[in-house]
């Protein structure tokens, strides 16, 4: 019983999370080479309307409106490249869901990897500050104890290692 409960809301759960791919069945070209070429582009390309998801996965109308025009221009014969950068000379550079590697966008490039190298940095300093007021109370509290202090504290730690002291 708690099995098919369990499988039941697996399955839902894995239906429901699917991604809905877009490309209505009047979208699909006769050629599969083409229609392969399309769907690849069609996955780089950002829905100007939904923007975290691909003109391939998005049912907005712009999405579909580009889907036909990235198929359209294979059709006539446009190589990868000359698409791309037909829709990029048309929507800017957002409409590409990976933006490309040139000054411009150096940043965006450049920000994951130096946030990662600082928070490196961070650790390791707030490490070494950690050890170092660490040993520095160590010594520091043993430094400062009077005689008086040091005789009470090994009479104190003698008393506690005696067995049956507790």
């Amino acid at each position: 019983m708690i099995r098919t409960i369990l499988t039941s809301l697996i399955l839902a759960f894995a239906i429901l999370t699917a991604p809905a791919l877009a490309v209505a069945p009047e979208e699909v070209l006769d050629d599969p080479a083409l229609e392969a070429r399309a769907r690849a582009l069609s996955a780089e390309l950002r829905c100007m309307v939904c923007q975290n998801q691909s003109i391939d996965d998005s049912d907005a109308p712009l999405a579909k409106d580009l889907r036909v025009l990235v198929r359209e221009r294979l059709v006539a014969g446009d190589s990868d490249g000359q698409v791309i950068d037909y829709l990029v000379s048309r929507y800017g550079e957002f409409v590409l869901l990976k933006p490309r590697f040139a000054w411009h966008t150096l940043v965006l490039w450049a920000a994951g990897p130096v946030a990662l190298l600082a928070g490196l940095i961070a650790i390791v300093l707030a490490l070494r500050s950690r050890s170092r007021r660490g040993s520095q109370v160590a010594t520091a509290g043993s430094a400062n104890l009077s005689a008086e202090e040091e005789e009470r504290l090994k009479a104190l730690l003698e008393k506690r290692d005696v067995p049956g002291n507790e």
